[in-house]
């Protein structure tokens, strides 16, 4: 059985397009990531891809601007991430620990 997840906390519906364009953003950046081992066309799409994936993200934070939210409400969308998985995806971002050493 698998565990129910908590609620996401309540997001407006521009916070809810940041959320998950910033997700986006973080799965091509750890498909990317030359510290994982990965093919050079896998990254080259998700290069390709980041392009309009940066650009949506840009959009959903112009449009929170532009409303008048000027204020990212940071331990709400932190709670948001965390149910969405947010810190696994970005830690492939990061340079993976040395195992060597």
């Amino acid at each position: 059985m698998v565990p129910e997840l908590p609620p996401l906390p309540a997001l407006t519906q521009a916070e809810a397009e940041l959320i998950d364009r910033y997700l986006d953003v973080v799965d091509l950046l750890g498909r990317i990531n030359p510290a994982r081992p990965s093919d050079t066309y896998r990254g080259l799409r998700a290069a390709q891809a980041l392009v309009s994936k940066a650009t949506e993200l840009r959009d959903a934070l112009t449009l929170m601007h532009q409303r008048g939210e000027s204020e990212l409400h940071g331990p709400t969308l932190a709670r948001a991430l965390r149910v969405l998985d947010g810190e696994r995806r970005a830690a492939r971002v990061t340079v993976p620990p040395d195992h060597d050493g």
